[in-house]
């Protein structure tokens, strides 16, 4: 019996809804009976990027708006004894705004 080991990559800029999708794979995936161990989820640091910008174009160049934008990940590792779980993880419907890759590794 071949072992398949999966990883999942979780993606987003809000953290609420990055934590409810891994909740829902998390519930989906102890109901599979093939599934022999789930690593996860485990959080990587957060990527954060700053912007500053000039408030006009022409005068008071010391006036500034500063902005940021967060990305939080996630991941999942799976062993499964049937391929049929990569099927049972591309039906599944996330929440907009949260990216997701599927990998096979060894």
């Amino acid at each position: 019996m071949q072992k398949e080991k999966i990883r999942i990559i979780l993606q987003s800029f809000n953290h609420s809804i990055l934590i409810e999708s891994c909740k829902i794979i998390l519930d989906l995936l102890s109901n599979e009976k093939s599934i022999l161990n789930i690593a996860g989820p485990v959080s990587f640091p957060t990527k954060k990027r700053s912007y500053c910008v000039l408030r006009s174009p022409h005068v008071n160049k010391d006036s500034r708006e500063q902005f940021e934008i967060r990305r939080y990940k996630k991941i999942i590792d799976i062993q499964s004894n049937s391929r049929e779980i990569v099927n049972v993880l591309l039906r599944l419907d996330l929440a907009p705004g949260v990216s997701t890759e599927l990998f096979n590794y060894k």
